[in-house]
């Protein structure tokens, strides 16, 4: 089963008409995009757009041989004009499927929003879904009846969308993850791929055809990645962006509840209400256990927490205790993570500060702890496949 994608990106188009945001400014070449639709060999014709003809056509491709053409959301604005030849588009009800004469079956799949997403399974028993704008699948809970070999989705917009399917088996470790729907709320090129690639998903350019269970070059997400920056860097919710497409990800907090303290209850419930409601949270600074332990991926935010916890327990803000057995029992902690972390079968991301590169701290035992965090931050972070250094908000690689 072959399908061509005339369109990759959001109902508006990238970028979008009349908007003078940097991500549509910079919208241009393989990056600009008009609104998604898909032609399954040459016969299915999955939303019809402004100019699928000329998009067609562009691609290589005739939608002289299109038999059906199914809409998968509602579309704002004027009615699409239907090209002469071409049936009229109309919806499968949720549940029900269709079979086309070519051999095709169309399954329609019940969503969390409106529209529709569609199962379509071709004459050689490859499976595809395709999922419209800012929608993902209802109904899972009782598992799935399949392994699709290709997803189309709004893997940025709807990250959990994916998380439900891989929670079910619907999306396994060879499924060909492919984005659609992209919009102007990531900046397009490189920023678009990391992000994606963190997700185990791709991008392709408009245009672009392809063959549904061919072999791809499916992104290896990282199992293990720290994620450093400074206050209010955006540090926390970049780690938490780089597992929202993953289901059952245990985040542990290292710093506690710290009862009677006002303004970390409010930073805490931040950090809640942009977590996905089917992660768990654990409070503890007991990582080795956790990290040789299997399960599903382990997000630590942060390490600077841990750090202050295990300083604590070893009496390192004290220089006499510090010069006697203090030092030497903190390097044995640092080096009992370390190894944890060289030894997991988990797939972990790390949050940690970088306070290296400020004042220097006018305590000794404040510059001890800006030392002590450089080292940690440093052992830790070579045994990553992955590091990141956020600056404003901005993920910068440093490694990976």
């Amino acid at each position: 089963m072959e399908l061509t994608l005339l369109g990759t990106g959001a109902p508006a188009g990238l970028p979008r008409p009349d908007c003078p945001c940097a991500a549509c400014a910079e919208s241009l070449g393989s990056d600009a995009r008009a609104a998604t639709a898909a032609l399954v060999d040459g016969t299915l014709l999955l939303d019809l757009t402004p100019g699928a003809a000329f998009a067609a056509a562009r691609a290589g491709q005739s939608l002289g041989g299109v038999r059906q053409v199914l809409l998968s959301h509602p579309h704002d604005g004027p009615a699409v004009e239907v090209p002469a030849g071409l049936p009229q588009p109309g919806r499968v009800p949720d549940g029900r499927e269709l079979a086309l004469l070519t051999g095709h079956r169309v399954r329609a799949v019940a969503l969390d929003a409106p529209g529709t997403g569609y199962a379509v399974t071709g004459p050689d028993g490859r499976r595809l879904l395709y999922l419209p704008p800012g929608g993902a699948p209802a109904g899972l809970e009782g598992g799935a009846t399949e392994t699709y070999d290709m997803v189309l989705a709004d893997v940025l917009g709807r990250p959990d969308g994916l998380a439900r399917l891989r929670a079910v088996g619907a999306v396994g470790p060879t499924t060909d993850v492919v984005a659609v729907h992209l919009d102007h709320d990531v900046p397009p090129g490189p920023e678009v791929r990391r992000r994606l690639a963190a997700a185990g998903a791709r991008a392709v350019p408009d245009g672009t055809a392809l063959v549904v269970g061919v072999y791809e070059d499916v992104p290896d997400v990282p199992r293990r990645t720290l994620v450093l920056g400074g206050a209010r860097s955006g540090k926390s919710v970049e780690a938490e962006r780089r597992l929202e497409a993953f289901p059952d990800v245990l985040y542990v907090a290292t710093g506690g509840s710290r009862n009677g303290d006002g303004e970390w209850a409010a930073r805490v419930a931040a950090h809640r209400e942009r977590r996905p409601g089917s992660w768990r949270t654990a409070e503890t600074c007991d990582l080795v256990p956790l990290l040789k332990d299997d399960g599903p991926p382990v997000l630590v935010d942060c390490l600077s927490l841990w750090l202050t916890d295990a300083m604590d327990a070893v009496g390192a803000w004290d220089d006499a205790e510090w010069a006697d057995g203090g030092e030497r029992a903190l390097r044995t902690r640092v080096r009992e993570l370390t190894e944890a972390v060289r030894a997991t079968r988990r797939t972990v991301v790390a949050v940690s500060n970088e306070v290296g590169s400020g004042i220097v701290p006018a305590t000794a035992s404040g510059r001890r702890y800006r030392d002590e965090l450089g080292r940690l931050n440093a052992a830790f972070a070579n045994e990553c496949e992955q590091v990141l250094l956020v600056v404003a908000g901005q993920a910068l690689v440093l490694r990976g």
